[in-house]
């Protein structure tokens, strides 16, 4: 077994066993960036995003809005660190020291990766389970009419460069990561870099 299939194994692996995580619901911050906020962590954030395949962007975006960039952020409901993981799913995947703005940058990720998995690489789904809970978002059927939830999503995808409305990654980053675009026979569009038996195409 490659290391590349090893972690792509792992991955799946947190998928199914964050079904049953409780969700990281921190509040909502005011969005405003720094230009200091991305490069003060930007050698564990470019490293998670290699390793993960989630773009660099969208873990910014998400760390902006979870921690405003404060790696000793605490939330009224127990989230730490910079990417706001609750003291059970820090041990589901294995952050030992949640305040570590490796770690905790690392597993955050981690678990941001499996719910683009979950819901069929639809970012805007996926943020919103980040911040829920994959649960509410599939029960819904889509953004859970929580206020939290929605506010939540509209500054990270804002944040990520992209109305909430929009498709949700950049073809430059896609590239790079060799994600396909697939349309569906309803006419939806789905980002991966899974193969599919061919289906779909390459991005140029």
């Amino acid at each position: 077994m490659t290391r590349s299939s090893s972690r792509w194994l792992t991955v799946v692996a947190v998928t199914g066993v964050l079904a049953t995580a409780t969700p990281a619901r921190a509040e909502v911050r005011t969005a405003r960036p720094s230009p200091r906020d991305h490069a003060v962590y930007a050698r564990e954030i470019a490293e998670a995003s290699r390793r993960y395949a989630v773009p660099e962007r969208l873990i910014w975006a998400v760390i902006r809005v979870e921690s405003g960039f404060d790696q000793r952020a605490v939330s009224p409901k127990g989230a730490r660190g910079l990417m706001q993981l609750t003291p059970e799913t820090a041990a589901i995947l294995g952050v030992r020291d949640p305040f570590d703005p490796r770690q905790n940058i690392h597993g955050g990720t981690r678990h941001l990766r499996a719910m683009m998995e979950r819901f069929r690489y639809d970012v805007r789904l996926a943020v919103a389970a980040y911040n829920a809970g994959e649960r509410p978002v599939a029960q819904y059927g889509g953004v859970p009419p929580y206020p939290e939830t929605r506010e939540y999503v509209t500054q990270v995808l804002r944040l990520y460069g992209m109305p909430d409305t929009q498709l949700p990654i950049e073809r430059a980053e896609m590239r790079s990561n060799g994600v396909r675009r697939i349309v569906e026979a309803n006419g939806s569009v789905t980002y991966t870099n899974i193969a599919f038996g061919g289906v779909g195409a390459l991005l140029p």
